[in-house]
């Protein structure tokens, strides 16, 4: 499909989240609602939460393998090694998400230099940050970042991330301000990658992100109301 408006997403911008979150509360307002996000989806759910605290109809929400930290995030991705591993084929994956919509986009963009970009902080600087009316990338990265929300969570959440996660490097993991709010579960694993978690020698069946997942929702669908008066 075709952009109707020359606008994308941030991991910032919760708006459409929101969105999807009441129009399906509207629909089923007595049903037990729970969310999951992975990756910069986890970033953007956390944001929402962040910003919400309690005033949200999910009863709780997972997080998996979220960048907390997004200064140190892009940081991470710029080392030789990741760069090449995944930098690059990233920021080509982005660009490649808005070519076939340039025709919208470069009413409002220097699309040559956005296509120029070489790392996703470029394209962020180029494209991203000024898409959504930031004065500077590092306002975008700061509004961004989770890690300054979470203390403002008010639902139970649990989040998962691997320490070898180099989207997510493990000194930018808000391990303190995760043990400063009751309603916050920060589960931490010494291998697992980006949303990996891998189990075994041949790993063929559910991976351990599966197994948290599965028990943390029939846990809070079964048993919320004991879990949330304790």
């Amino acid at each position: 499909d075709s952009l109707q408006t020359p606008r994308t997403y941030c991991a910032a911008n919760t708006e459409d989240l929101e969105t999807v979150i009441h129009h399906v509360h509207s629909l089923h307002p007595s049903a037990p609602f729970m969310a999951a996000g992975v990756s910069m989806g986890g970033m953007l759910l956390l944001n929402y939460l962040g910003k919400t605290g309690r005033d949200t109809p999910l009863m709780a929400a997972a997080i998996f393998s979220a960048g907390w930290n997004v200064f140190e995030s892009v940081e991470s991705l710029e080392k030789p090694l990741n760069w090449l591993l995944f930098n690059y084929y990233l920021t080509t994956c982005l660009q490649s998400s808005i070519s076939r919509h340039r025709q919208m986009l470069e009413k409002l963009f220097d699309m040559d230099l956005v296509m120029k970009a070489r790392t996703v902080r470029e394209f962020d600087k180029q494209f991203t940050s000024v898409m959504f009316g930031y004065r500077s990338i590092d306002d975008y990265y700061e509004d961004a970042s989770p890690c300054r929300k979470l203390k403002s969570v008010g639902i139970p959440v649990l989040c998962l991330n691997s320490v070898d996660d180099v989207f997510s490097p493990a000194h930018a993991i808000p391990v303190e301000t995760a043990k400063q709010n009751a309603n916050v579960a920060l589960v931490l694993t010494s291998c697992g990658g980006h949303i990996g978690f891998l189990e075994g020698i041949w790993p063929r069946k559910c991976t351990y992100m599966d197994r948290v997942f599965k028990q943390f929702v029939q846990a809070v669908f079964e048993h919320g109301n004991k879990i949330f008066s304790m």
